[in-house]
C-alpha cells in the first residue's frame, strides 16, 4: 500500500515532551532508581522511539537535577540530597505564593469546590496509606490556583523544580506527619474562599516550605 500523500506529520515537539514526561515520571515514582545508569539506546527501545528525543530529554532532566550526566562516560539517576531538596523547596514555595497572590480574587466557586474535593481525596488517600493517590490529589489541589493565575513564568519554573520535590513528597506522604498537610490545605482553601490573597499566599508558602527535606 502506498504511503498516503496527505498523511499528518508527527509533531516533534509533542514527541519530545512525551519522552521527557515519561522519563521524568519514571524517576519521580522510583521506576528508575537513584544511581541507575541510563543508556539512551535502552531507553529508546523501552519507549519505542529513536535515540534523539531520549538524548534531548536526558539533557533537560540534567538541568532539572534529576539525572547526573558525565560527558563521555555515563548518565545516572541522581540521588536525593538534602540541599537539593531544600533549594527546590524554597523556589517552589515562592512560586506558589506568587500564584496565590495573582489567583485569589479570580477563583470561581467551582474552583474552590475543586480544591475542597481534591483535599477530601488527599485526606482519604493518607488514611488509606495510598501514597500515589495522595500525590495525585495534592497536585490537583495546588494546580487550581496555578491554572487560574495563568502565569507562564511561574509554570515554567515549577515544571523544572517540582519533580525534585515530588520525589521527597513520596517519602513525606508515607509518614505520620502527612495528615497535617490536609489541615493546612483546609486553611488555604478557606483563605481562598474568603478572597484573602495575602493570607492564602502565606499559607501556601508554609505548606511548601515546611515540607521535610528528607524523612
Amino acid at each position: 500500500m502506498p504511503i498516503p500523500r496527505n498523511a499528518p506529520t508527527i509533531d516533534r515537539r509533542l514527541l519530545r515532551e512525551s519522552v521527557y514526561n515519561r522519563l521524568r515520571d519514571a524517576i519521580v515514582d522510583g521506576t528508575l532508581a537513584p544511581g541507575e545508569q541510563l543508556r539512551d539506546v535502552d531507553l529508546a527501545t523501552w519507549l519505542g522511539v529513536s535515540r534523539t528525543p531520549v538524548r534531548e530529554a536526558l539533557l533537560r532532566l540534567a538541568e532539572a537535577g534529576l539525572v547526573a550526566a558525565q560527558p563521555g562516560r555515563s548518565t545516572t539517576v541522581s540521588s536525593l540530597t538534602e540541599q537539593g531538596v531544600l533549594d527546590a523547596r524554597d523556589v517552589v514555595a515562592a512560586m506558589h505564593e506568587l500564584a496565590l497572590l495573582q489567583a485569589v480574587g479570580r477563583l470561581r466557586e467551582a474552583d474552590i469546590t475543586s480544591m475542597r474535593m481534591a483535599n477530601a481525596h488527599f485526606r482519604a488517600a493518607i488514611a488509606d496509606g495510598d501514597v500515589e493517590a495522595a500525590v495525585t490529589a495534592d497536585d490537583e489541589l495546588h494546580s487550581v490556583p496555578i491554572m487560574v493565575a495563568s502565569n507562564q513564568a511561574i509554570t515554567t519554573v515549577l515544571a523544572q523544580f517540582t519533580p525534585v520535590l515530588c520525589r521527597a513528597e513520596r517519602l513525606h506522604f508515607s509518614s505520620v506527619s502527612a495528615s497535617l498537610s490536609a489541615d493546612r490545605h483546609d486553611e488555604l482553601i478557606q483563605a481562598c474562599a474568603e478572597g484573602d490573597a495575602s493570607r492564602a499566599a502565606a499559607i501556601a508558602g508554609r505548606v511548601w516550605s515546611t515540607l521535610p527535606a528528607l524523612d
